[in-house]
């Protein structure tokens, strides 16, 4: 039996496991995984390695063109998991692109200070802890109108990706 292609975005400000929960959920799915960094041009890399932090404008650019191949894979009649930070209701108005296919989220909250530890334990990445805050403040959480779930970061991995599947759009 053919699936309907859907899509879930787990979302969350750097070092929640956006990563970890979307690649181990596309497996679990048998849904493709998309890294939502992998888009971002050299110049947000570069801003963001720097301390600064991204405005809308920055983003725009990244979002068109995850929201592309989002559209693309969905229209292929693959599912997909893609993680993204998707922090503002308008960001993630526009990776649904229309309603053409479901597109839903899976917002991985917790405390700033486990996310601060997690992302201090990490080695090489483009985005520095010292960033965290401004995330936390352009944070806008699932709206009740919104297609998603939100999860505890603080549950393990295997639960979360346990309960994001257990919602995943039928």
């Amino acid at each position: 039996m053919k699936r309907t292609p859907a899509a879930w975005v787990v979302m969350g400000v750097s070092g929640c496991g956006k990563s970890s929960v979307g690649a181990r959920l596309a497996a679990l799915l048998g849904a493709r995984f998309i890294e939502g960094d992998a888009f971002h041009p050299p110049r947000n890399l570069a801003k963001m390695a720097a301390g600064v932090p991204l405005g809308d404008a920055d983003r725009q650019a990244w979002l068109l063109a995850l929201r592309a191949e989002l559209m693309r894979t969905l229209a292929e009649g693959e599912c997909v998991v893609l993680s993204c930070s998707a922090l503002k209701r308008a960001y993630r108005a526009l990776l649904r692109g229309g309603e053409a296919y479901p597109v839903c989220f899976v917002h991985l909250h917790g405390p700033r200070a486990l996310i601060a530890q997690r992302m201090a334990a990490r080695r090489g990445h483009f985005m520095p802890s010292s960033l965290l805050d401004s995330q936390l403040r352009e944070l806008e959480p699932l709206a009740p109108d919104e297609c998603g779930i939100t999860l505890d970061l603080r549950e393990p991995l295997p639960q979360l990706v346990e309960q994001a599947a257990a919602a995943w759009p039928r």
